[in-house]
Parts: structure tokens; C-alpha cells; sequence
């Protein structure tokens, strides 16, 4: 192999400090558009989840216990599409960049906001659904609808999976309105 000389060096530092640069100044330029799609997707996300919990669920827990285990065990499946997850990992991903650039930026309007934004989109958010969702929609995926553990299960998981899902609402929900609070600082609107 042949080693590399200083003026290779030189070069390959000015192309990577360049690229960087660049990275730098299109995250900068894109600022405003990713702070408005964390607030959509944290909106969106909010909706979703609001709709579970105010009328879906207890649809669902209105048939039999076959058939609402049969449904919840299909919409599982089913909402794992890009569509979908654009929405509800949008936010987190962006979340993590604005609240890391936010801690160094603290004094930047709309800092804060979506230093606070991000980590209850986070923790109420993604982390629920990690840490509560998903494991009662793992439990469930296991029962056959129709055998004999599934009616008891089926009325602990409803109960279960719409109080963690309540929690996502609500944190998405917040995490909406701050993310739009820090939009607003961002770009010079009162709020």
C-alpha cells in the first residue's frame, strides 16, 4: 500500500472540511422546514394515537374477543409502512439534532422550546411505545384469537395498551405545540 503523502493530506482535510462546511450551512438553511415537519409529524402522530384512544380501542373492545384480536393483531402489522413511520420517527430523529444542537445554542430563539419538544416527544413518545406499546402488541401477536387465554388477555391488553397509548396522545400533543413555539421564535413570529 502506498503510503500518503502531505499534500494528499492537505487535500483530503480542505475536501472534508469543505464537505462539513457544507453540511453545516444545509442544516442551517433547512432549520425552519425540519423544526415545521417535527411539529406536523408530532401532530400527526398525536392524531393517530388520539384516535385509539377515543374511539378505536373501544371499538375493538366492543366485538368479540377473536375478532378484536384478529383486528388489533392486523392493524400491528399493517402500521408498520413508510407512511406511518415517517411520522412517528420523523419527529424523534429531528428531535435528537435539535436537541443536541440546542443544548450548545441554548441563548438561540426557540431554543428551549424544542430542547423541550424533543425530549417529551422522546420519553412520552417513543420511549412509551418501546417501553409499554410494544411489548403487550408482542404479547398479543403470540395468543391465537380463539384460544382459551386470549378473552383474558384481550381485557388487560385493552385496558393496558389505551392507558400507555393515553400518554403517547398526550406527549405528542405537547410536543406538537412546543415544536411550534420554537418554529415561531426561530422565524420572528409573535407567539
Amino acid at each position: 500500500m502506498t503510503p500518503i503523502t502531505p499534500p494528499q493530506k492537505r487535500r483530503f482535510s480542505v475536501v472534508l472540511l469543505s464537505i462539513i462546511g457544507s453540511g453545516v450551512a444545509i442544516a442551517h438553511a433547512l432549520r425552519l422546514p425540519l423544526l415545521l415537519f417535527a411539529a406536523v409529524g408530532s401532530g400527526l402522530s398525536a392524531g393517530i394515537f388520539f384516535a385509539f384512544s377515543t374511539f378505536v380501542m373501544a371499538a375493538l373492545g366492543q366485538q368479540p374477543p377473536a375478532a378484536g384480536i384478529a383486528a388489533m393483531q392486523a392493524i400491528n402489522i399493517t402500521v408498520i409502512n413508510p407512511w406511518f413511520m415517517a411520522a412517528f420517527f420523523g419527529p424523534a430523529l429531528l428531535g435528537l439534532g435539535w436537541g443536541a444542537a440546542a443544548l450548545h445554542h441554548l441563548d438561540q430563539p426557540g431554543a428551549l422550546y424544542g430542547l423541550a419538544a424533543a425530549v417529551i416527544y422522546l420519553v412520552g413518545t417513543l420511549g412509551v411505545t418501546i417501553v409499554g406499546n410494544i411489548p403487550l402488541n408482542d404479547a398479543l401477536a403470540a395468543v391465537h384469537p380463539h384460544s382459551g387465554a386470549a378473552a383474558t388477555l384481550w381485557t388487560t391488553y385493552l385496558r393496558d395498551w389505551t392507558l400507555w397509548n393515553h400518554v403517547r396522545t398526550a406527549a405528542a400533543a405537547i410536543a406538537a405545540a412546543l415544536f411550534t413555539l420554537a418554529l415561531a421564535q426561530r422565524s420572528g413570529l409573535p407567539h
